[in-house]
């Protein structure tokens, strides 16, 4: 179950749960859509792609997997990234995720 951070990790924007800008990596690193784009929708913690964050269900839609039984979770990450070192990285693997 995702943990479902509640603010980007770059500028601290609130990200609630039915949020459409957030953004994840597979380890849930959390960002917002503008803060994906200036990372080059590479994460800078892992190196793996950021996508849109699918939002939980608000009420009981199904055996009980909604926010009333799953709560988003409360752990604000705030480490924001040297955007130009995270460039000249980026150019160094030869690649970016997609």
């Amino acid at each position: 179950m995702l943990e479902l951070r509640p603010s980007c990790e770059q500028c601290r924007r609130a990200l609630p749960p039915e949020s459409t800008v957030a953004r994840i990596c597979s380890f849930e690193c959390t960002f917002c859509a503008d803060c994906a784009v200036l990372l080059q929708h590479c994460c800078p913690n892992c190196g793996g792609n950021l996508v849109p964050r699918p939002i939980r269900p608000e009420r009981d839609g199904r055996n009980g997997n909604d926010l009333q039984h799953y709560p988003a979770g409360t752990r604000e990450v705030y480490q924001p990234t040297d955007l130009q070192e995270h460039a000249r990285w980026l150019d160094s693997r030869g690649s970016k995720p997609t």
